[in-house]
C-alpha cells in the first residue's frame, strides 16, 4: 500500500530502450491480436460453463472481432 497522497511508479517505466508501446518479446499488434483472440476464446468457454450469459455473449463478440481483424490483416499482407 502507498501513503495518502504519494503516488506508486509505474512497472516497466524505467526500462532500458523500452517504450510503453511495445515490451520487449513482444511481436507487435498481429501478435497481441492473436493472443486476445486465443484467451477470449478460452474465457468465453469458462463464461459458458458458469452460464453467465451476458458475458459469454461479449467474449463471443471479442473474439469476432479479434479474428476479422487478423483475417484483414493477413490478407492486406498477401496484396
Amino acid at each position: 500500500m502507498t501513503k495518502p497522497g504519494k503516488k506508486r511508479a509505474r512497472a516497466g517505466s524505467d526500462a532500458p530502450g523500452g517504450t510503453r508501446h511495445e515490451e520487449p518479446g513482444e511481436g507487435g499488434a498481429d501478435e497481441a491480436v492473436a493472443f486476445i483472440a486465443e484467451q477470449t476464446g478460452a474465457l468465453r468457454k469458462l463464461a459458458e460453463r458458469h452460464k453467465l450469459d451476458v458475458l459469454h455473449y461479449l467474449l463471443g463478440m471479442t473474439k469476432l472481432e479479434a479474428d476479422e481483424h487478423l483475417r484483414l490483416r493477413t490478407k492486406r499482407k498477401l496484396s
